[in-house]
């Protein structure tokens, strides 16, 4: 099903409710500057003990204003204020919350406001809306107050009245029930773009590959809880062995569908936890780890990984060929290179070895050399919003334009490293069959010296009646899991 975009006109009238925000604006005592003024008489005040908000705050500008990613951001902020763990979770939540629903709480405000206002306040609307519109664990009255305060705080006063009267307006719109989501028959676009907070340009690819119905199911769903996932490191200790060290630690586990996955809840911060940094276990995903066992590498084996960063799956490769064989791990920006540097140092894998390497360009020296190649290539990410809700809005028509050439050049280069014999994988973390089923085809169209590979034995038995002619799409709202798609192809 093809849907074009109706006009912004068609969409949404004017709202007579946006003379609020004139309103507020004539309300106004003291310009923006005034709170300085006092600061400039003395010396300035001492900076207050961040609150749950503060912290929620920073993180979501963070996103919004710095291109953070969600939850690095998050975890950052929260390590900063060093809040109690009651104060930690409303943080989460809010920013959370604030995060995962941003088009669609912009959509709702700008029926109040005439003119966006500042970068900082447009923020705090955003929290603030983010606990009037989705959440019931804090008053009205209290999430507006706390507005007003955040308001204050960042110095810019003369928006307080604007923020009080734009979010009283939002609470008597929603009461009223006159808080309308664009008409999803007569512009099926721009209902699943505002609903689920996802970008027009990705929206519309979801809605040719899966239909509406599909697109909704897919950019609607979210975990039952906020967990994190785990495995263990299988060089320092075996399953059984980490299960009683689980238990040891008082976490709260259950084993995940793929082979040595652990689901943890209520953990906090992993990655400030003591196993961690000892490298008893990573965190990373199931279907992350699906693609490195798709690979079924074995000891003594060459391995490239040419898009590797940030070294979850080089890892998982490296741990299970023992101290043996090679895992060379590729990206192209030195940072991330240091990044699969230190995974690999805090897990003890000395058969890992970390280059800054373009995987458009495959040494000669390396062609006909591996025994196994895996291109795990940048995508769109849509299979993974769940976890990184910021993705939604990113994407742009050029974004995702430019990203099917680039897939098509790396794992066109990396495929002359695949000795006869060997496997190449092929894997993404997104739903887009350009990017995915349509890739592999078209390359084994043009290759015939590679043929699907068939085998099933690396697949946990729920999702083996989903492969077909060597590649499986993963999705999040049928099989619970993050959104990856895995093609297995040989050279003959």
């Amino acid at each position: 099903m093809r849907v074009e975009r109706k006009s912004a006109e068609s969409r949404q009238k004017p709202s007579p409710m946006g003379k609020v925000a004139r309103e507020a604006g004539r309300m106004r005592s003291f310009d923006a500057n005034a709170s300085n003024r006092n600061a400039s008489r003395g010396k300035p005040p001492r900076s207050p003990r961040l609150t749950a908000r503060d912290a929620a705050l920073r993180a979501l500008q963070d996103v919004a204003r710095g291109d953070a990613f969600a939850a690095q951001a998050l975890d950052r902020r929260l390590e900063e204020a060093r809040l109690h763990p009651d104060d930690r979770r409303l943080a989460a939540g809010l920013f959370y919350t604030a995060v995962e629903n941003r088009l669609h709480i912009q959509y709702m405000l700008d029926r109040f406001l005439d003119q966006k206002p500042e970068p900082v306040v447009v923020d705090i609307l955003h929290l603030a809306a983010a606990q009037l519109l989705f959440m019931d664990r804090v008053p009205d009255h209290a999430a507006v107050d706390e507005a007003v305060k955040q308001v204050r705080a960042a110095r810019r006063e003369g928006f307080s009245g604007l923020v009080n009267a734009v979010l009283r307006s939002l609470i008597r719109a929603r009461d009223a029930g006159e808080l309308a989501l664009p008409n999803r028959e007569a512009d099926p676009l721009a209902w699943l773009s505002v609903k689920y907070s996802i970008a027009e340009p990705a929206a519309r690819r979801l809605i040719d590959a899966y239909g509406l119905d599909g697109a909704a199911a897919i950019a609607g769903w979210t975990p039952p809880r906020r967990e994190q996932t785990v495995r263990v490191n299988r060089l320092r200790m075996d399953e059984a062995a980490f299960e009683a060290w689980l238990d040891e630690q008082q976490l709260k586990w259950r084993r995940g569908a793929v082979s040595g996955a652990y689901i943890v809840e209520d953990a906090g911060n992993l990655a400030a936890h003591e196993g961690y940094r000892r490298g008893v276990f990573s965190i990373q995903g199931q279907s992350a780890m699906l693609a490195a066992l798709a690979m079924e590498v074995k000891p003594g084996m060459q391995v490239l990984d040419a898009c590797a960063a940030p070294g979850g799956k080089t890892c998982l490769l490296a741990e299970h060929m023992g101290t043996s064989g090679r895992v060379f791990a590729w990206d192209v920006h030195p940072h991330r290179v240091e990044l699969i540097r230190a995974a690999a140092h805090r897990l003890g894998l000395e058969n890992v070895r970390p280059s800054e390497r373009d995987a458009r360009r495959v040494p000669e020296d390396m062609k006909l050399s591996m025994d196994a190649v895996l291109v795990d290539a940048p995508c769109s990410g849509l299979g993974v919003i769940a976890d990184k809700p910021d993705i939604k809005y990113r994407q742009s028509e050029e974004s995702l334009a430019a990203l099917p050439p680039l897939q098509r050049q790396i794992l066109e280069a990396c495929a002359a490293a695949v000795k006869p014999g060997g496997r190449l994988v092929y894997a993404t973390c997104t739903l887009l069959p350009e990017e995915n089923e349509m890739q592999a085809r078209a390359f084994l169209d043009a290759h015939p010296e590679f043929v699907p590979d068939m085998g099933d034995g690396w697949l946990p038995e729920a999702l083996k009646p989903r492969l077909s002619d060597g590649m499986l799409q993963i999705r999040p709202d049928l099989d619970g899991l993050e959104g990856f798609f895995i093609a297995r192809m040989r050279r003959k």
